[in-house]
């Protein structure tokens, strides 16, 4: 039978984080555009919240009302093609710098968790491509986790930088000491509850689903 137990191959710590670093490069360039539409139509509206829940408590009770034409953009069609006539290709991959920043070191510390934490996590004796569900998906959560703590800082500061009018700041150096003359080091990590809630579910669902479709794709082929 093909289906024997595949040998426990384990790769360089040093390996996972250049794969993950490079694809954090890929995804800069595939979704960056989209990222700068997402974060103009979030911040469209000056509405303050005390925290997570606050934040969530008045979603869901729908105590923020504006209609269409107090918005700035109407969708994310619109929003696009007004960064484009007004600033060209450009205004779309504003902030780029601050990405790559962010997504290179995080999706290395990423990857070189999760294949550590599969390694720990595996009994002595058995092989690593067997690992249980419920470890799978632990080790995805904390990865995904310790991914997000290192990107914030630089997630904030790519975040105001996009959103901020023309000439607010004269560079990235510039975003960062305004921010912390203005708010403080702790406002780096801004939304860091509501981040956290979210990375451990679903990072350990992206990595069981990852496992899991490989495995179903590999018996079908």
């Amino acid at each position: 039978m093909m289906d024997a137990v595949e040998p426990d191959r384990r790769v360089s710590p040093l390996k996972n984080f250049v794969a993950g670093g490079v694809g954090g490069v890929c995804l800069l360039f595939a979704g960056h555009p989209l990222d700068t539409i997402k974060v103009r139509l979030q911040t469209q509206e000056c509405v303050v919240y005390r925290g997570t829940y606050d934040c969530l408590r008045k979603t869901v009770s729908k105590e923020i009302q504006s209609s269409a034409s107090q918005l700035k953009y109407t969708g994310p069609v619109d929003c696009a093609l007004r960064l484009y006539k007004g600033q060209g290709i450009c205004s779309v991959y504003k902030g780029t710098v601050l990405t790559l920043i962010r997504d290179v070191p995080s999706n290395g510390v990423y990857f070189l968790t999760y294949e550590y934490l599969k390694q720990f996590l595996t009994p002595e004796g058995e092989c690593v491509h067997h690992l249980s569900t419920s470890r799978v998906l632990l080790a995805g959560g904390i990865a995904g986790m310790l991914n997000w703590l290192i990107a914030l800082p630089a997630d904030v500061l790519k975040s105001n930088y996009q959103t901020a009018t023309d000439g607010r700041y004269r560079g990235l150096r510039d975003v960062l000491k305004t921010l912390l003359r203005e708010e403080g080091a702790h406002a780096l990590y801004k939304g860091l509850s509501a981040v956290m809630l979210r990375a451990f579910p679903a990072n350990a669902v992206r990595k069981h689903t990852h496992r899991l479709i490989k495995t179903v794709t590999k018996s079908a082929i």
